[in-house]
């Protein structure tokens, strides 16, 4: 099982200017992440005349322009510095949130799209870059994992609060939530703009620090596409995460407002399915506990995983009423799976590899999946087999866990044929191949 987030901050109390940080920064991630418009963009763009196809065309656009934005931006990050680049994503924002309003039409939605990608990735590293460095240098350091966890409480809290008025506001004007998403960005900005200046290095200590960056990250992507391809254990459980990845971002983004107007629930109401939805997630997240320990994190993810499947099923064959408690479940059970799948996949690298260039790896090939199934989604929308598409969805992905749960089983009983006590107790399986050598690796001190 994994491990309970250490919330409670050990150490002295934070600085003043520690306080500012935190409280500045829970400021950012609040406004910069609170789209009004996530509740009802489907049917918005419907009512503007674009086509199934086009809608999910541009989502499939979207999610590769996320993946091919995250290297530029990142170095970007490391010339501008981090402050700067949350300055840039909330302009960007800003204005990316203001183009439907002012073009609702096919170019305007995939411009919007493109600067959403463009303004998440520059900020997506950047905002958590800045509060670490900004809390180590006023000797706070022990309260960062706190403050990341209150922001993100902060901005799912918000969500909740202000998703159920969408409905009523776009009675006023249809194009009120892209307006307010366009005002809480520029109230992101403001808090950028009011990020204390962190201590720059010298001229010479930056150049020496970015040529170290640069010749970490070629021999980390070295290293890491050498370590994947190495580690059996470490491939399936990352294919088993774009699996759910995939089915819990698609149904939960993109097709729970089809699903809703599919069964006669007015826009009206989507944004408090989606704020219960968000608080079923929330629950479940911050209760892992609540999962019997006697299956491994391998077989819970396996089936929960099914339990999606079979949920997709239920809002398929029941009504409006059933449709809204089984996305609630739907969203309950992503709750619960991701803090396991996450565990498996740290728990399946090595070592000495670098985990943070492996997990990035891990996301661009979940969004490059998420991509391709959102120009199948439409096409499936488009032709009107909303219902065949949920069937199908469910299951595919019972056929491939349970290929996926035999492929693990059968691995690591060749592994570790000995061990049956950690076959039986669920101990995760650490470190499970080495990594491979890395000939331009500095030795060992």
């Amino acid at each position: 099982m994994p491990s309970r987030w250490p919330f409670r901050s050990s150490g002295p109390v934070a600085s003043p200017a520690a306080r500012r940080i935190i409280r500045l920064n829970n400021g950012f991630q609040l406004l910069f992440n609170l789209l009004w418009w996530m509740p009802v963009f489907y049917a918005y763009q419907r009512d503007a005349g674009l086509s199934d196809g086009q809608i999910f065309g541009i989502q499939s656009i979207y999610y590769i322009a996320f993946c091919l934005f995250e290297i530029p931006t990142g170095v970007i990050a490391d010339r501008i510095g981090a402050r700067n680049c949350l300055r840039a994503g909330a302009v960007v924002m800003t204005a990316a949130n203001l183009a439907p309003v002012l073009a609702p039409s096919y170019g305007g939605f995939l411009v919007h799209f493109l600067a959403i990608a463009a303004g998440r990735s520059l900020t997506s590293g950047a905002a958590s870059a800045y509060l670490y460095d900004g809390l180590h240098a006023e000797g706070s350091g022990a309260h960062y994992v706190r403050a990341e966890g209150t922001a993100r409480a902060l901005g799912l809290a918000a969500k909740v609060v202000c998703w159920p008025l969408v409905g009523p506001l776009m009675m006023l004007a249809p194009q009120t939530p892209y307006v307010l998403s366009a005002a809480s960005a520029a109230g992101s900005l403001g808090c950028a703009l009011a990020l204390p200046r962190l201590a720059p290095l010298g001229t010479r200590e930056r150049r020496q620090a970015e040529k170290g960056r640069r010749t970490a990250f070629l021999r980390d992507a070295g290293t890491a596409l050498r370590c994947v391809a190495g580690s059996p254990w470490l491939m399936l459980v990352m294919v088993q995460g774009v699996a759910v990845f995939t089915l819990s971002r698609i149904c939960q983004v993109n097709l729970f407002q089809p699903v809703l107007l599919d069964h006669g629930i007015a826009e009206g109401s989507h944004g408090s399915v989606l704020a219960a939805m968000t608080v079923a997630e929330a629950v479940a997240s911050a209760r892992p506990q609540w999962l019997s320990r006697r299956l491994s994190p391998a077989a819970w993810v396996s089936v929960l995983s099914v339990a999606l499947a079979v949920t997709l099923v239920g809002v398929a064959a029941g009504g409006p009423w059933s449709a809204v408690v089984l996305l609630c479940v739907f969203a309950a059970i992503t709750g619960f799976v991701y803090p396991l799948q996450r565990s498996l996949v740290n728990d399946a690298i090595p070592k000495a590899a670098p985990r943070a260039t492996l997990l990035s790896v891990e996301s661009i090939v979940d969004r490059g999946v998420c991509a391709l199934a959102a120009v199948a989604v439409g096409a499936y929308l488009a032709a009107g087999r909303l219902d065949a598409l949920l069937w199908q969805s469910a299951a595919v992905t019972c056929v491939l866990m349970l290929v996926i749960h035999l492929m693990l089983r059968r691995w690591r009983a060749a592994v570790e044929p000995a061990d049956g006590e950690a076959a039986e107790t669920g101990r995760p399986l650490h470190n499970p191949a080495p990594v491979p050598a890395d000939e331009n690796a500095a030795p060992a001190p």
